[in-house]
């Protein structure tokens, strides 16, 4: 089948409103991440193709050099100190259209680094259901897979038929279909590959996976109309029941209204946008323990039996409101309780504190630990 190659609006760049790397010599992490700190890099590499991209991380790991493959930088906290090691950072653009099959759906295959939002974007316009709902969402598509990027009722893994990588454990790029990707809330395999593994003995793998995303091919079905709204607030925002479906134009313009009333779009001068988006993942909780909670906290059930609950709510009604460690450098976000700020001169330090005095808080009044949803690198808490 002929291959329809098709240029995304504006091919790729970063948003004017995003963090601009230092391109004349090596950057600080600050600038390249969404938060805005960070120290000092080792080596810095753009990559423009799969093949550098490619080399650039085999070479690093031959050589044992820390590795830190970064997309938009939206989901990271970097340590003051910096990472003396490479990071990598794939500027790739563009979309492509192998199958546009109305019986089939119409297959997107996307390079890892081009701009997530840039992506739903090209899909609305197109008319093709699946991804409006994560609209504004910063970072690169790359990152989607990793953590199952999801908002206002829809996740990645919805749509996503496969994952090209390179493996670092084999040394080879590798196709992982999506039963092989074992997606979960705010998982992936690729993901756990961050964690100790039996099965792995090379393991916990970091800061960067071991499978460095290649391209993302996603399924998407042709149509005007939005997948059916599962989340109340959106379905209120476009005066519609839950379950039934919106025009797709209309959907991203209510996704992009709540997100940035919540301070979660990109606007440079608008502090409470600095940040790694949601700090803490909504705890997945056994059903006993769910049964601990005050009555009026939020319960979602979960196919295997198990509880999510709101790591907003736990927040605030563990006594931290918004805009809570104000007049610090790190404070709550004034528009939404789960992100963490950098007020315009916050170090990775103050961050970490801030966000240990909220994890220590919801431990102590609900038992519940929140676990951090950014990767840290160089820090802990």
């Amino acid at each position: 089948m002929e291959l329809d190659t098709c240029a995304l609006p504006g091919p790729g760049p970063e948003p004017a409103d995003a963090p601009v790397p230092t391109h004349g010599g090596t950057p600080a992490l600050a600038d390249l991440t969404t938060l805005r700190v960070g120290g000092p890099v080792g080596r810095y590499v753009e990559t423009t193709t799969e093949h550098e991209l490619v080399a650039a991380v085999r070479d690093a790991d031959a050589a044992g050099e820390p590795l830190l493959v970064l997309g938009g930088g939206s989901n990271v906290l970097v340590a003051d100190a910096g990472f003396d090691g490479v990071v990598v950072r794939d500027v790739r653009g563009g979309v492509e259209v192998p199958d546009a099959s109305a019986c089939a759906g119409v297959t997107l295959t996307v390079p890892a680094g081009t701009v997530w939002d840039d992506v739903v974007v090209y899909a609305v316009q197109q008319e093709l259901v699946g991804i409006e709902a994560l609209s504004g969402i910063p970072g690169s598509t790359g990152a989607t897979p990793v953590q199952n990027v999801g908002a206002y009722g829809q996740e990645v893994s919805t749509t996503i038929s496969q994952v090209r990588v390179w493996d670092r454990g084999r040394g080879r790029v590798r196709t992982l279909p999506w039963v092989t990707l074992a997606f979960g809330y705010r998982t992936s395999l690729l993901k756990r590959s961050l964690r100790p593994s039996a099965d792995d003995p090379q393991a916990p793998w970091g800061p960067t996976p071991r499978y460095v995303v290649l391209d993302v091919t996603f399924q998407l079905r042709a149509g005007s109309l939005s997948a059916p709204v599962a989340y109340p607030e959106l379905a209120r925002a476009l005066d519609v029941a839950v379950g039934e479906r919106a025009p797709l134009a209309d959907v991203r313009a209510a996704v992009l209204a709540l997100r940035g009333r919540k301070g979660m779009v990109l606007d440079a001068p608008d502090h409470d946008t600095w940040s790694a988006g949601s700090f803490f993942t909504n705890p997945v909780l056994p059903a006993g323990e769910a049964d601990g909670l005050p009555a009026e906290a939020p319960r979602w059930p979960m196919p295997d039996g198990s509880v999510k609950t709101s790591a907003a709510w736990l927040i605030e009604h563990a006594g931290f409101g918004r805009g809570y460690g104000e007049p610090g450098p790190a404070t709550l976000s004034t528009k939404h309780t789960l992100a963490l700020t950098n007020r315009g001169d916050a170090r990775a330090d103050d961050l970490v504190r801030l966000a240990r005095e909220l994890r220590d808080g919801v431990r102590d009044r609900f038992g519940v630990v929140l676990e951090p949803e950014p990767v840290l690198v160089g820090v802990a808490l």
